[in-house]
């Protein structure tokens, strides 16, 4: 992944700081960062524009945020000058809030139209906010600054600028109103999903006849009684002991969301795939698409219901399929697709109808794969397990040996543990613990303990490590291409990884089932915002990785600077920060434009936190 880093250098006698796109590399001396592209020492800005805060809005795409609902926010533009006596020892600065980032999410929001369907589809009634703008809040909260609900309420809400980019007083935030918020956009789900289609073939002119399908769980702190769906199950975050829901994820090959679901926390991966393929049939109705997903969604079952309802697959497989390829392993028909990776079509029996019964309508192709990398890395798990496994049984032997360990039931049911604990190297291992009489005491009986080692296991564990097989009903790609096609699965889940940290999805304090799945729709929500800043960088040259730019634009802030002028009154100005010269490249390079221009608050009282 690219990425944006700063750097500072001392030259004739003084400090210049550029920006430069990189990228981490591996070397023989290690990990080393190479530069892609310099955005320049210095940026010749042309003459600087004189931008009131009402411009603000005109920069944003998708429809403005009615004037109606900006509370007098924006003046007339006027650059006649204005003149007045102020008494400097009087001057103070109050109410600095974050500007940069909620800016940018804002605009982030408005590019994806998202505005225009929450306004449409979002119920109107009584309400004195609007949901669809509480639905922003919600959203934009967990793009810049994930917290709960309470929190965005109680500081997130204050300290920002959202107040002068929504129109929404500051009192007019609460707890109660952002909880009710989550049950309107709930039902509004599916119809988003649509809704996302369309813009990001506006966008980004994606295709969606690919899709990578993953699965991923996230688990709560409390009981969570009141959530129909928590259970314990196949924990991702290492917390079997904890109630869980799983959260099904499908994404574009441009890593683009497009669609999420919940399920109970004890649903396996494999009963998840007809659910997500009836929602996105329902959804965008039906078409021959390629599903891309991972050996933990593969059943016969799933496969032969795919190929009735015409759908194309390209799938991982168990393991312990690779048995049926050991005679192409050590052959040297392999193609390089990239360096360090090979592939090569091999011919297997098709596959099985819904009753486990060959079906002669299947007509696929298996791919098998072997990567140098992977051979290294399962080399060094297999023999880290077994070293691990090795001085367990050893140790266990020198009890039997020493006479500490008298009971064989009791001695197996060690080995088992020690087995099953070091599953990865249990088959390397042949282990017989036998009962004879004690020559010394002819009535005792004494426990002898043998380990040999499989030879025949640890050759063909040798021979596959690196390897995997994929299985397809694709015709037309050739195999690097299936290969290319499903290394897209990294994409999702890389997007469960930025679900999970910068966006914060846990933890979760909502105790109903309805509010624990609006919370993750928010977070899907601002998931969707975060890839679309990342394609937004990468096509103005900014490398990818939004997080940076994120925090860099969080130092721009707004602030009231109030003057006392002749006869004690006060003139106040809110104005935004002029960013450092490094900040204002990046800012020019997206074309996103800061008010330079003070606007005058008149309301004070009004406008300042109660």
């Amino acid at each position: 992944m690219a990425f944006l880093k700063r750097s500072r250098r001392w030259k004739n006698g003084c400090f210049y700081e550029s920006w430069a796109i990189v990228e981490s590399v591996r070397t023989a001396k290690g990990p080393r960062q190479r530069t892609i592209a310099t955005l320049g020492k210095a940026l010749e800005f042309e003459k600087e524009e004189r931008t009131g805060w009402e411009d603000v809005v005109d920069q944003l795409s998708g429809r403005s945020i009615p004037r109606s609902r900006q509370s007098g926010l924006f003046e007339a533009r006027s650059d006649a000058p204005e003149w007045a006596a102020v008494d400097l020892r009087r001057v103070r600065v109050e109410r600095l809030r974050r500007f940069g980032d909620v800016l940018l999410a804002l605009t982030l929001w408005k590019r994806l139209r998202l505005d225009v369907f929450f306004d449409e589809n979002l119920p109107s009634g009584r309400e004195e906010i609007p949901w669809s703008l509480v639905a922003c809040l919600h959203t934009l909260a967990r793009f810049c600054e994930p917290s709960s609900d309470l929190a965005i309420a109680e500081s997130f809400y204050r300290k920002t600028a959202l107040g002068d980019l929504l129109g929404i007083r500051m009192e007019k935030i609460y707890d109660n109103r952002l909880y009710r918020a989550l049950d309107a956009i709930l039902p509004c789900r599916r119809a988003l999903f649509s809704h996302l289609q369309a813009v990001y073939g506006e966008l980004f002119g994606a295709s969606f006849d690919i899709l990578l399908y993953d699965i991923t769980s996230t688990y709560f702190e409390g009981q969570a009684d009141s959530n129909g769906k928590a259970a314990r199950g196949y924990s991702r975050d290492s917390r079997p002991d904890c109630e869980q829901v799983c959260i099904g994820l499908v994404v574009t090959p441009e890593q683009l969301p497009l669609a999420c679901e919940v399920f109970a926390g004890n649903r396996t991966d494999v009963t998840t795939v007809e659910d997500i393929f009836d929602l996105m049939e329902a959804t965008y109705g039906r078409a021959r698409r390629v599903w891309v997903m991972d050996r933990g969604m593969v059943s016969e079952k799933n496969l032969a219901m795919l190929r009735r309802r015409g759908a194309s697959y390209l799938v991982g497989t168990p393991r312990s399929m690779l048995k049926r390829c050991e005679k192409d392993l050590p052959l040297d028909n392999w193609d390089e697709v990239e360096p360090g990776v090979e592939v090569k079509e091999v011919f297997l029996p098709a596959g099985q109808d819904d009753i486990g019964e060959p079906d002669p309508g299947a007509t696929e192709r298996f791919v098998l794969c072997r990567s140098i990398n992977r051979v290294e890395k399962d080399k060094a798990i297999v023999e880290k397990a077994a070293s691990r496994l090795t001085a367990g049984l050893v140790a266990l032997q020198a009890r039997i040996k020493a006479g500490r360990e008298r009971s064989r039931e009791q001695a197996e049911r060690r080995v088992g543990r020690l087995l099953e604990r070091h599953a990865r190297a249990a088959r390397l291992f042949r282990v017989n613990i036998k009962e004879t009489d004690d020559p010394k005491e002819p009535r005792k009986k004494r426990l002898t303990m043998m380990i040999e080692r499989n030879r025949a296991v640890e050759e063909w564990l040798a021979l596959q490590n690196g390897c995997y097989l994929l299985r397809t009903n694709v015709t037309d790609l050739s195999a690097s291409e299936l290969w290319r096609t499903y290394i897209g699965l990294t994409e999702a889940e890389a997007a469960f990884r930025q679900l999970k940290s910068p966006l914060g999805l846990r933890p979760i304090f909502h105790q109903k089932e309805t509010r624990t799945e609006a919370h993750i729709f928010v977070a899907f929500l601002a998931l969707c915002l975060r890839r679309t800043l990342a394609l937004w960088m990468e096509g103005r040259g900014l490398g990818s990785a939004p997080q940076k730019l994120l925090e860099e634009l969080r130092q721009i802030h707004s602030l009231d600077v109030v003057l006392t002028a002749k006869e004690q009154t006060e003139i106040r100005l809110r104005v935004v920060g002029t960013p450092e010269e490094r900040t204002r490249i990046l800012l020019h390079r997206l074309g996103l434009k800061l008010p330079n221009r003070p606007k005058r608050i008149e309301n004070v009282v009004a406008d300042l936190p109660s």
